[in-house]
């Protein structure tokens, strides 16, 4: 199965959506290359930026299901590298 590499950037505006997120991300960690939170208090929202080696349809039902909560926004890049896993 080819696997793709991509980061998927995440607004959080809704603190009530955080531990949903959570849930979804360790539902689908072992596609996860690496994670990085920052709250950006001044503005009482949160950044998190998810890198990604999974089939790109996956990365698409994750990125939908995460897109799909009230007060998140999320943007996935995907690298031009393909991969067999």
């Amino acid at each position: 199965m080819e696997t793709r590499v991509a980061v998927m950037s995440i607004i959080v505006e809704n603190n009530e959506a955080v531990n949903e997120i959570n849930s979804l991300l360790h539902e689908y960690g072992e596609y996860i290359i690496g994670r990085m939170g920052i709250p950006y208090r001044k503005r009482a929202i949160s950044i998190i930026s998810i890198a990604l080696d999974a089939p790109q349809n996956t990365i698409s039902t994750l990125s939908g299901k995460i897109g799909n909560l009230s007060g998140v926004s999320v943007k996935t890049a995907y690298s031009g590298v393909g991969a067999h896993a």
